[in-house]
């Protein structure tokens, strides 16, 4: 029985997310997504994009995993050009939403995404 409410209340939850900008979100990523795969080297990255989506359109109900040792030199890589300045505007964004009541699941939701932010490459979705 509490399976079933889990499962109805995070139904919600993505439904609201879905409402109030995550769908906007999601295409964006997409849309970076195809334009970084277009180019030959930007394929890793369109992927990585690709992973950020999915986990934007859903992010209720899913769980990160990262897995730094897989591509440890990549993550570097991506960690200094991209993904602290990434990770710092989650953190922020997250702590802001964490400030209201109503805001707390939200706020745990873009926590998910600035771990995924940092080191994406390795880590699973699930």
């Amino acid at each position: 029985m509490a399976k079933k409410k889990n499962n109805l209340l995070n139904l919600i939850f993505n439904i609201l997310w879905l409402l109030l900008g995550g769908i906007f979100t999601a295409i964006v990523w997409f849309i970076l997504g195809l334009l970084l795969c277009i180019t030959i080297i930007g394929i890793p990255f369109g992927k990585q994009c690709f992973k950020f989506a999915s986990i934007t359109l859903m992010p209720f109900g899913t769980q990160v995993h990262l897995d730094f040792g897989s591509h440890p030199i990549i993550n570097i890589l991506w960690a200094i050009f991209v993904g602290w300045e990434m990770f710092i505007g989650y953190l922020v964004s997250g702590l802001l939403l964490c400030v209201t009541i109503i805001g707390i699941p939200f706020g745990l939701q873009i926590f998910k995404l600035a771990t995924l932010a940092i080191f994406p490459f390795g880590a699973k979705v699930k």
